[in-house]
């Protein structure tokens, strides 16, 4: 295939995975960085100690984060149906997407909560600061560099999903490396999009790794 054609095939294409990505990432944090905080501060010893709540929360965030991405795309077939309209296409993916990744992001979350320094915590609470004022002023301050660096790794792990979206009808660089590249054996558009698909997560990584550093020192 030739340049003027593959081109624009692969800017489409990228354009759809970048698409998937965003929406995917922002509203999977929307809901996954709520509930990675309540594992922290729910568990026995945090600020709100619930441990019946945090167990459930737990198994539930663990059993959504058990099931393999592909299969997810498969058991939320007639979920995406109702919610979107469709369940084949760029748009209908970014349903499955989201719970697949909310829960990796929950956990993602409570693993930077969790190198927060407890002496902070506990510095807080002896000058009477209520436990909103803990959790927006200390805990998520001080875990801003490893929730970077998490949110990145993240991002990626999305991206990476939206390669396998292509076995259900869902666009971007997956599907075009796939579908129209090894389907039809052209492997210069296969090889094509999936250099590409490996620069962006690149260009996420070093970002994300930028970033993290550039965060760190400020809180050094």
């Amino acid at each position: 295939m030739t340049w003027e054609k593959l081109l624009p095939l692969l800017w489409d294409s990228t354009v759809e995975t970048l698409y998937m990505t965003f929406w995917s990432s922002l509203i999977a944090y929307v809901v996954g960085l709520p509930l990675g905080v309540l594992l922290v501060v729910t568990r026995k010893g945090g600020i709100m100690q619930a441990p019946t709540f945090n167990a459930i929360l737990g198994v539930v965030i663990n059993f959504l984060r058990s099931i393999p991405f592909i299969i997810m795309l498969a058991v939320l077939f007639p979920v995406t149906r109702a919610v979107i309209g469709t369940a084949i296409g760029t748009k209908s993916i970014v349903f499955p997407l989201i719970i697949s990744a909310f829960p990796y992001i929950a956990r993602m979350v409570e693993g930077s909560l969790d190198e927060v320094d407890h002496g902070i915590i506990e510095a807080a609470q002896s000058m009477g600061s209520t436990n909103w004022q803990i959790i927006r002023k200390v805990l998520l301050p001080e875990a801003v560099p490893s929730l970077v660096n998490g949110a990145a790794i993240c991002v990626t792990t999305i991206l990476g999903y939206t390669a396998m979206a292509s076995a259900a009808g869902g666009g971007g660089l997956g599907s075009l490396a796939i579908v129209k590249g090894l389907n039809v054996r052209k492997f210069d558009v296969m090889y094509s999009a999936s250099l590409l698909l490996v620069a962006l997560v690149q260009i996420i990584t070093v970002f994300g790794g930028r970033a993290t550093r550039r965060l760190d020192h400020k809180h050094r």
